[in-house]
C-alpha cells in the first residue's frame, strides 16, 4: 500500500476516531485535536484545567477508541518513585523479582501531575524519552506505542507543585481546557444525568497506530516550512538576534530545539488529517500555540501586566 492511500485511508479513520469520542465528550473539538495529533506524532500531553473539566474522562475516551492498554497513576504527595515504575520484591526462591508499576501501559494517564513532589514527577523523565524504564541498574523496555497524558490543575491552587522545565519541555502539547459553553454546558447535563452509558467501540490497533506514525514521519516538508519553524522558535528566545520585542521585554526564557522538532512533527500530522500530503506554514501556526505554551518562561513584569502565553506566541506569527 502506497503511503498516499494510507494517508487517505488514515483521514477516515480519523473522522471515524473524531466521531467515537464525541459519543461521550461533547465539544472541546480542539483539545481533543491537539491530543489526537500529540498521539498520531508520537507525543505526550499536558491537559491544564480547573477540576471538573472532565480532562480524566476524556483520556479514557481516548484510550478506549484507540484500543490500547490504559493505567491511570493518581498524583499525591505521598507518591514514591516505585509506586509508578514499580519494585523489585524477593519470590520464594530468595530470587529477586521485579513487578512492574502502572507506566507500563500503551498510555499512562498522569492525574494531577503536578499534586505530587518533584522527586516523584522526575519518575517519568526516561519514560517519556527513552520509552524505558531503569530500576535497579536493569533496563526494561516499555511497549510501543506509548504516551503519557498528565492533568494538571492550574499553579495557583493549593498543594500543587510546579513541574520542573525539563519535564515540561518532554511534552509535545500543553493543552488549556476552559469551561465549555452554556449550550454545551446544558447537552452535558443532559447527557450525564440520565441511566444511558455510552459505550466507546475500539477502532485502532497497536500496530495501526505505529504503522500511521510511521508513515507521517516519511511526509515531505520542504525547507522554507523547517526554516519558518525554527525562525519562529528563535524568536522566543530573549537573547537571540531575532527575538521579537514582545519576547525581549516579557521573556525570561524560550524554547529549545526540542519545540523545533515537536512543531514540524505536529505540522506533518495536522496536515495528514487535513488530507494534505505536506504541511505549510499554515500547519506550523496552527499547531504552535499548544507547543511553544509552556515552554516559554515569562518574567515578573509578564505577570504583573497580564501578557498572556498566547499573546506572545500570536505576536510571533
Amino acid at each position: 500500500m502506497s503511503d498516499v492511500a494510507i494517508i487517505e485511508n488514515f483521514v477516515k479513520k480519523y473522522a471515524a476516531l473524531k466521531q467515537e469520542i464525541s459519543k461521550v465528550i461533547i465539544g472541546q473539538d480542539d483539545v481533543v485535536n491537539q491530543i489526537l495529533i500529540s498521539i498520531f506524532s508520537g507525543g505526550h500531553s499536558l491537559l491544564i484545567g480547573v477540576p471538573g473539566l472532565a480532562k480524566t474522562l476524556m483520556v479514557n475516551t481516548i484510550a478506549q477508541a484507540l484500543g490500547l492498554n490504559f493505567k491511570r497513576i493518581q498524583f499525591t504527595p505521598d507518591l514514591m518513585p516505585s509506586d509508578i515504575l514499580g519494585s523489585e520484591i524477593l519470590d520464594e526462591n530468595r530470587q529477586f523479582k521485579f513487578i512492574k508499576g502502572p507506566i507500563f501501559a500503551n498510555i499512562v494517564l498522569a492525574d494531577e501531575i503536578n499534586r505530587t513532589p518533584p522527586k516523584t514527577q522526575a519518575a517519568l523523565l526516561e519514560a517519556m524519552q527513552e520509552r524505558s524504564v531503569t530500576v535497579a541498574g536493569h533496563q526494561y523496555k516499555l511497549s510501543l506505542p506509548y504516551f503519557v497524558l498528565a492533568t494538571q490543575n492550574p499553579i495557583e491552587q493549593e498543594g500543587t507543585y510546579p513541574l520542573p522545565e525539563a519535564q515540561l519541555d518532554r511534552f509535545m502539547f500543553a493543552i488549556n481546557l476552559e469551561y465549555p459553553s452554556f449550550q454545551e454546558e446544558v447537552d452535558v447535563v443532559k447527557a450525564t444525568t440520565t441511566d444511558v452509558q455510552m459505550t466507546v467501540n475500539s477502532l485502532f490497533t497497536a500496530q495501526e497506530i505505529i504503522d500511521f506514525q510511521n508513515v507521517i514521519r516519511r511526509i515531505p516538508v520542504a525547507d522554507n516550512v523547517i526554516e519558518y519553524a525554527v525562525s519562529l522558535v528563535a524568536k522566543t528566545r530573549p537573547k537571540a538576534d531575532s527575538a521579537a520585542e514582545i519576547v525581549k521585554e516579557f521573556v525570561d526564557w524560550g524554547a529549545g530545539p526540542r519545540a523545533s522538532q515537536n512543531l514540524i512533527l505536529a505540522a506533518k500530522t495536522h496536515a495528514a488529517t487535513n488530507g494534505k500530503f505536506s504541511p505549510d506554514i499554515e500547519n506550523i501556526q496552527a499547531v504552535a500555540t499548544g507547543i511553544l505554551r509552556h515552554r516559554i518562561i515569562k518574567n515578573y513584569k509578564a505577570e504583573a501586566e497580564g501578557v498572556t502565553d498566547e499573546k506572545i506566541i500570536q505576536s510571533l506569527f
